[in-house]
């Protein structure tokens, strides 16, 4: 759960549902704005996303934000305060652990550094891809994380490494200072309480997605 205030800090929870709809909210609305269009309403997002209105609304609500009557929100400070509160205006520094195939796709997705994630080097075992460059990021000896995640003032560790060394490679993630983990591993890590865990699980996806289409099938 995030804090969010006016100020863009942090000081209420958001409930996790509501967080995980703004960055659709953000999208559409960022669309609306190339295009020209001054104030968007709930029922127009609801009709364009597929979701309840009223539930637009209370998500809205809980950021502080309030549309005016038969008006709507004002796209670009609808658009500003979405980023505020997601984060997405501020650079983060982030070091990418293990530079295999999907390691190194996400060095070279320029997109998330739209949404304010910088990916400042990249650290492996393998000495074929120490001291090499992945489209223009760095890639160092893992041996070196603690000294190098310093001196590049990273706060967060992209962890892609295979599942045995999983926890032992997040461990050492915590001991150099790493204040946030995205995880890509199927493993359940484990860290201590005041460092961030976020787990993207491709595998769960695609077990959920192949678990839907043979009941969709089957039907």
């Amino acid at each position: 759960m995030q804090r969010p205030n006016n100020a863009g800090n942090t000081s209420v929870l958001l409930p996790e549902p509501s967080l995980g709809r703004l960055p659709w909210y953000l999208s559409y609305v960022s669309g609306l704005r190339r295009q020209g269009v001054s104030h968007v309403s709930t029922t127009q997002m609801g009709a364009a996303l597929n979701l309840d209105a009223s539930k637009i609304a209370k998500d809205l609500s809980l950021l502080d934000l309030r549309g005016k009557t038969r008006i709507g929100y004002e796209v670009p400070l609808l658009e500003e305060a979405l980023q505020r509160v997601l984060g997405f205006q501020e650079s983060h520094n982030a070091v990418m652990i293990g530079v295999g195939s999907l390691g190194s796709s996400l060095i070279g997705d320029r997109g998330l550094g739209h949404y304010g994630l910088n990916i400042v080097a990249g650290f492996d075992v393998r000495s074929e891809v120490i001291g090499t460059e992945i489209f223009g990021v760095p890639i160092y000896d893992i041996n070196n994380l603690v000294k190098e995640r310093a001196r590049l003032e990273a706060e967060i560790g992209v962890l892609a490494v295979p599942s045995e060394v999983a926890q032992s490679t997040a461990s050492l993630l915590v001991a150099s200072g790493i204040r946030a983990i995205w995880n890509f591993t199927p493993t359940r890590i484990l860290v201590p309480e005041d460092v961030v865990i976020t787990n993207t699980s491709i595998y769960s996806h695609l077990a959920l997605m192949y678990n839907r289409l043979s009941n969709l099938v089957s039907d």
